[in-house]
């Protein structure tokens, strides 16, 4: 039985717990959250306001689930590999190239087990798609045409009214929602990238874009029925169970509590009235050693639905959805589709196709037996993956290519 230690216990740091004590290989001893709603969640857990309260004690678990805002990952994170502790790491591993740095260093000095949430692949549907690319099912791959559909609804609760809604305050929008995409598809080629481009903005959700006659907030809004990104018809629909998104807004999940949360609350603010700055569309343009290509979008504007994907390669071609795989043959012509779906959906509520379940397990196997091989990254790995997140950055505000240095 793996002991474990919580370093925000908000929606992600309780949804890894929740996996690891459900899958009977885990117990919570000890939780750090300065909301007594959320240690509380942990009955029989110590409880600390905060993390360097933990950290001044020796250690008490054999792993850590560090899942703080963003910006307060790399505190936690160095100090407790120093202590010994195991660590899975939200990502973004942290918001700035130095820190990622002072991470991985940490890590491998203290030869700790660590992961990174890259939970994408983790999820049944990648296991069986990197299994085909490496069989040489489509032999070698050419090029990749990716799309993360955020969904309107996604956006506007995290992006635009919630707490990656700045760079400021968190970071930009593909390092904070997109590392995901551009690690996974360093993970299917084998191949780290090399060259990037960028393009996109802050198209939609601005104060010149608000209807006339809208209210500062939805309950008050007279023209809020007409409104894609009403908060009343987005959360209200969930009152009186303990789910995300509405986990986010209240502990008071009642019909009174949400009404509350959205009267006074950050969530329930007009989408045009926000304080936000981050993109909601946005392509990158990537080469890979070798020279492999791939095009990758992620947009707002979409139904909340699995990536999709398509991979072109020099015996045939792959498209996928996130549930189903068809792989088309260029020797026989012919076409087979492999049904790869999950139990949940896309979402960090849906458990992200399998991927949350599928990484928790992944861990507390290396740290239980220390064999390293269940994990599916490494801590330079990761940071390769947060480098084109910034390189592709650089070239969305510049208009500039950008190259990598070599490894």
């Amino acid at each position: 039985m793996v002991t474990l230690a919580v370093v925000g216990a908000g929606s992600r740091g309780a949804s890894y717990a929740r996996h690891a004590v459900e899958s009977g290989q885990a117990r919570v001893v000890a939780v750090a959250d300065p909301l007594d709603a959320r240690r509380d969640r942990f009955p029989g857990a110590a409880q600390y306001a905060d993390w360097r309260e933990l950290a001044a004690r020796p250690r008490l678990a054999d792993a850590v689930i560090i899942a703080t805002q963003d910006r307060d990952h790399v505190e936690p994170a160095v100090r407790l590999a120093e202590l010994g502790y195991d660590i899975l790491l939200e990502k973004p591993m942290a918001v700035s190239e130095e820190d990622c740095r002072s991470i991985v260093a940490a890590a491998e000095r203290s030869d700790a087990v660590f992961a990174v949430c890259h939970v994408l692949r983790y999820t049944p549907y990648t296991r069986v798609l990197k299994r085909l690319l490496d069989e040489g099912r489509i032999g070698e791959i050419v090029s990749i045409q990716h799309l993360e559909p955020v969904g309107w609804w996604h956006q506007a609760h995290s992006y635009v009214r919630g707490n990656w809604r700045r760079a400021d305050e968190s970071t930009f929008m593909l390092l904070a929602k997109s590392c995901h995409d551009l690690d996974w598809l360093v993970y299917l080629t084998g191949r780290q990238v090399t060259r990037v481009s960028s393009f996109g903005g802050l198209k939609h959700f601005r104060p010149e874009n608000r209807p006339e006659g809208a209210a500062d907030r939805c309950l008050d809004c007279p023209v809020e029925a007409a409104c894609p990104y009403s908060a009343r018809r987005i959360y209200l629909p969930l009152a009186g169970r303990e789910v995300w998104p509405l986990s986010v807004l209240t502990e008071d999940v009642s019909e009174a509590g949400v009404l509350e949360a959205l009267r006074t609350g950050p969530y329930g603010r007009c989408v045009y009235a926000c304080d936000n700055d981050v993109v909601d569309h946005q392509v990158v343009n990537m080469e890979f050693e070798g020279g492999t290509t791939a095009s990758f979008t992620m947009t707002a504007f979409t139904p909340s639905l699995h990536r999709q994907t398509r991979i072109f390669g020099t015996r045939g071609s792959i498209e996928g959805d996130g549930e189903r795989l068809t792989v088309h043959d260029f020797v026989t012509g012919r076409a087979e589709t492999i049904d790869t779906r999950p139990t949940g959906d896309s979402t960090a509520g849906g458990g992200h196709g399998g991927g949350d379940e599928g990484l928790v397990d992944a861990f507390l196997a290396a740290v239980a037996t220390r064999d390293r091989s269940s994990i599916l990254s490494s801590p330079r790995a990761s940071l390769h993956s947060h480098l084109i997140a910034w390189a592709a950055e650089r070239s969305r505000l510049h208009g500039e290519t950008v190259t990598l240095e070599a490894r």
